[in-house]
């Protein structure tokens, strides 16, 4: 019997599918699905190439709010250059002292709110974050003989549609506020997210955390608070609950389940 294949023998699968119509339904998908697998092999890989980029891109932007919301930046400026003179810390929120268990320049203080052994659950939660970090990374401005200038504390806390993330610069009293600027966040263009507003942002100069008996009086509202208008922030107009939120995630951090131990510290000049 001959080898070769005559026109009444069955035919393989890969025979039957090169001697199919081009738009027959087995040929489209499986154009259709090589297609796909080639995107998603170029996506793949333009991701990982671009990572160190991202991450870079990402450092920078973060040295760049540190730089403006303590007031030393300028346009034009070598920001990694400028950012040198600032001394990264780790710090244990419980006790406010500072630790070199972690290395501080890569240290991810976000990430470790995930982790159970690096953080904790929170019972009373008015910023809205489910879990605190144990340690913060914390940023220390010093002037020429040495002496804290300004201290630079991560914050975050949710909003009305997403979770607001920013820094925020003392003083070298831990109490007067140098100012608040935010970094990443989804609220609505126009209302909430006026905390962009360098005018709204302004108004943040120069007010304090606590009172005379170190009460917590800072509070962003419509109207000023009893305790008077160095304490005082104007609510955004027409975003209520992002200003609240703002509210809460300052008192938040600046409290007791946060950075209080360590301003207290600070105040005293025991750091």
């Amino acid at each position: 019997m001959s080898d070769t294949q005559t026109p009444d023998q069955p035919k393989g699968a890969i025979a039957r599918f090169l001697a199919a119509p081009p738009d027959s339904v087995g040929k489209t998908i499986f154009v259709a699905v090589a297609l796909c697998l080639f995107a998603s092999m170029i996506v793949s890989v333009a991701a990982v190439s671009l990572r160190p980029v991202q991450e870079a891109n990402k450092l920078r932007d973060k040295q760049l709010n540190v730089l403006q919301v303590s007031g030393v930046y300028e346009p034009g400026m070598n920001v990694a250059e400028t950012f040198a003179a600032f001394e990264p810390k780790v710090l244990e929120l419980a006790t406010g002292e500072f630790t070199d268990e972690f290395d501080a320049t890569t240290f991810d203080d976000l990430a470790a709110a995930s982790d159970p052994e690096l953080s904790v659950a929170l019972g009373n939660d008015p910023a809205g974050i489910g879990r605190k970090a144990k340690y913060r990374v914390v940023y220390l401005l010093k002037d020429d003989a040495g002496a804290i200038d300004k201290v630079i504390l991560p914050v975050h806390g949710y909003g009305l549609w997403s979770t607001l993330y920013g820094f925020i610069a003392l003083e070298e009293n831990g109490n007067d506020i140098f100012g608040l600027q935010f970094y990443q966040h989804g609220e609505t263009p126009g209302l909430g997210a006026e905390v962009d507003n360098p005018r709204w942002k302004s108004l943040w100069s120069g007010k304090k955390l606590r009172d005379e008996n170190g009460e917590m009086q800072i509070n962003v509202s419509k109207a000023q608070s009893p305790a008077g208008p160095d304490y005082h922030i104007d609510a955004l107009a027409g975003a209520t609950l992002t200003s609240v939120g703002v509210d809460n995630l300052v008192k938040f951090w600046l409290g007791d389940e946060g950075y209080a131990a360590f301003l207290a510290k600070l105040k005293t000049g025991d750091l």
